[in-house]
């Protein structure tokens, strides 16, 4: 399933929830299911900084697909991060670096959350894009 199908199906899911605080609430129902990020994996050079909450951030790269897991002391942040990693992961580099996550906007995600929290959303993008465009090589190289 390609991301522009995987951001169809979500819509079709968050939509069946009609209320926007409901919709927060299934995420971090979600979240509170998601295993904790390995030990190993929340350490310094993982965090990601100017978040308020810890959010731990691990990428990982196989078969010219990006993969993502996260964590944090929130769970709000959990989910939405969560989301965003469970979303973009097992897609090809130039795929993530083409589907930005405005889609969130009119699903109701981003309008219920607080400024420190949209931060935190923005913050694990730049990275999923950052880490991406790292194993995305310009056109015409391997």
């Amino acid at each position: 399933m390609n991301l522009a199908e995987k951001e169809a199906q979500l819509g079709r899911q968050l939509a069946a929830i009609k209320n926007g605080q409901d919709r927060l609430a299934h995420l971090v129902e979600l979240a509170r299911q998601r295993p904790a990020l390995a030990p190993e994996f929340r350490v310094e050079s993982n965090l990601i900084p100017g978040c308020l909450a810890k959010l731990w951030f691990h990428p990982r790269f196989a078969d010219g697909r990006c993969h993502f897991a996260c964590d944090s002391d929130s769970l709000v942040v959990k989910a939405i991060a969560g989301l965003l990693c469970d979303f973009y992961s097992g897609h090809a580099p130039a795929e993530i670096v083409a589907h930005d996550p405005a889609f969130l906007g009119p699903l109701g995600i981003t309008q219920h959350l607080t400024p420190n929290r949209r931060n935190a959303l923005s913050k694990i993008w730049d990275r999923i894009k950052a880490f991406a465009q790292t194993h995305n090589p310009p056109p015409g190289q391997p």
